[in-house]
């Protein structure tokens, strides 16, 4: 009787923990997902490392370009909107860019995904990666954030040495709000009316380069030429600074374009060494187009290579193999040179540092080039259902978009503007120099 008590307690308390121990399995699988440690760090190495691309990289790089009176104007334009653009991403730049679409995927919603202030998140908060992985959902959220604060300061790169300082502020809140936002829904946003096409954009060709150039155009266009030019000379002061920007650049890069997988893992590094190899590549055809043409291979062009190929591998990145993308880098450098040196002058546009003739037209390039370095013909990640046609018309769907949205949005931010304070400076501070114009102070004494 007693062996039979013994045997049926030991049932039972082996029941019970077959229960206990199915249940916590059953918990365990319910519980939310935890951030990879590695891929944390890894993000948050690529945040840090796309920040340095706009200080002190795009800052000295600019700078460089421009006259020594208008250095440190320059300098403060790229810096200042980059701030003024991570605050208004965390006040609610973030929301518009990746919360729930509110309109047929144009745009995400004001008041959820991300909330006023980033109310919604917490440190336990995650963002989904590619795969079944997640991230700290600040770490996500900082990262994008680099991206919303570079894009607004590149588009200065046409305005340089007229635009006031108090306008390009007041610019950069409105314009981000009604084109960098809606375009990166559109693209980055699961919902988002390009995602959805299946547009391949893996770190910003749309997004961020064609984006930004289309609106340096517009904004050339709109503010006019500065005084004297084409007829009087206005090279760049420091070749030295710009060489020393764009090295940042391409260092900071590689967290722009391997962080975009989200993940430490094999497309990271298939991200990194195309961003190697497209910009070597484009760099030295830079030069060969310039001894082509006539010319000496120079410093200014191999430093303008250099971005070309960057903005050309961007949308890429992961989505080419190092064969395509070396092509993309030499035929983008070769077709921005033509842009910049033969068509820009003919059409007298005063783009001052090339916005759009090298991101703008590089990123064309890119975005459309990866619809066909995707193919595994051509070494890329395309799958055995890959179809080149149908993949490059969506591709041209997706830089049709952007151009108009960005060309559009930017001439109503612009004449907002305008309406309020005005754009140029006066002629005497153009003359003198916004350094001191608008500054009161030197670069250099």
């Amino acid at each position: 009787m007693i062996r039979k008590l013994l045997c049926g307690a030991g049932a039972l308390g082996f029941s019970l923990f077959a229960a206990t121990a199915a249940f916590a399995q059953e918990a365990a699988e319910a519980a939310a997902p935890v951030p990879n440690p590695g891929n944390n760090a890894w993000m948050i190495t690529a945040t840090v490392l796309v920040m340095m691309m706009i200080l002190p990289g795009l800052a000295l790089f600019y700078g460089g370009l421009t006259r020594s009176k208008n250095m440190l104007s320059t300098m403060t334009q790229v810096t200042a909107a980059a701030c003024v653009g991570m605050l208004i991403w965390v006040m609610w730049g973030y929301s518009l860019a990746f919360g729930p679409e509110t309109s047929e995927g144009f745009i995400g919603s004001f008041i959820s995904g991300g909330a006023f202030f980033l109310s919604s998140v917490t440190p336990d908060s995650t963002a989904a990666t590619f795969s079944d992985e997640v991230i700290s959902e600040y770490v996500f959220i900082a990262f994008q954030m680099t991206f919303a604060a570079i894009t607004g300061a590149l588009v200065f790169g046409a305005t340089v040495e007229r635009l006031k300082f108090s306008a390009a502020m007041i610019f950069i809140i409105i314009w981000s709000t009604i084109v960098y936002y809606p375009i990166a829904h559109m693209v980055w946003a699961g919902g988002g009316l390009i995602f959805e096409w299946g547009a391949l954009d893996f770190a910003g060709g749309t997004v961020v380069h064609i984006n930004a150039g289309v609106s340096a155009l517009v904004a050339a266009l709109i503010l006019g030429k500065r005084k004297g030019y084409p007829t009087e000379p206005m090279p760049p002061h420091s070749l030295t600074l710009t060489l020393v920007g764009a090295g940042l650049l391409w260092v900071g890069w590689f967290g722009f374009n391997a962080g975009s997988e989200l993940e430490a893992d094999g497309f990271a590094g298939l991200a990194l060494i195309n961003t190697f190899v497209a910009t070597a590549s484009a760099a030295l055809f830079w030069m060969l187009a310039e001894r082509a043409a006539g010319h000496k291979a120079s410093a200014l062009g191999m430093a303008s290579g250099i971005i070309a190929g960057l903005v050309a591998v961007t949308p890429a990145a992961g989505n080419s193999g190092p064969f395509g993308a070396i092509v993309l880098g030499a035929i983008a450098s070769i077709v921005c040179f033509i842009v910049v040196s033969k068509v820009k002058p003919a059409l007298g546009f005063d783009d001052s540092l090339d916005a759009f003739g090298i991101h703008g037209i590089g990123g064309m390039i890119g975005a459309i080039g990866t619809g066909i370095v995707y193919s595994p013909a051509l070494g890329g990640p395309g799958g055995d259902d890959f179809v080149m046609g149908a993949q490059v018309w969506i591709q041209i769907k997706s830089v049709i978009v952007s151009i108009l949205w960005a060309g559009i949005g930017t001439a109503i931010a612009l004449y907002i503007v305008k309406a309020i304070m005005g754009l140029r400076v006066t002629e005497e501070v153009e003359i003198e120099g916004l350094d001191i114009g608008e500054h009161g102070e030197r670069a250099y004494n």
